[in-house]
């Protein structure tokens, strides 16, 4: 069953330092106001487990995810650089937005997940 659903949700995984849980998760708080007000974001939000954090996040499309990333490219740098791992990144969606992600999210060697069937209310 094809679907019309041209939303794209990014799912990055992060093991946070040992000593520096507290600030990374300070940064998390950074990360949502900093995307509070983009158009193209339906949802965004963090969640831990110990030391590992999940940043669940949906964009209306391909562009809406673009724009994001540019949107907290400092931030997420520093949260890089600083505080964090990238352990996994997946990206979900219909595959003509998929594929408008590919080139542009090479170098952070994602894993592209094609939405085949579903709906969105």
């Amino acid at each position: 069953m094809p679907t019309s659903d041209s939303a794209v949700s990014i799912h990055p995984y992060f093991k946070i330092s040992d000593d520096k849980l507290e600030e990374a998760r300070a940064m998390c708080e950074k990360f949502v106001a900093q995307t509070a007000n983009e158009p193209g974001c339906l949802h965004y939000g963090f969640s831990f487990s110990d030391n590992d954090a999940f940043c669940r996040e949906t964009y209306a499309n391909a562009e809406g995810l673009l724009a994001h990333l540019d949107n907290v490219g400092t931030l997420l740098g520093e949260f890089l650089e600083s505080y964090a791992t990238l352990e996994r990144l997946e990206i979900h969606g219909a595959k003509v937005e998929l594929d408008k992600l590919r080139e542009p999210l090479a170098h952070l060697s994602p894993k592209f997940f094609i939405l085949e069937c579903g709906f969105r209310n």
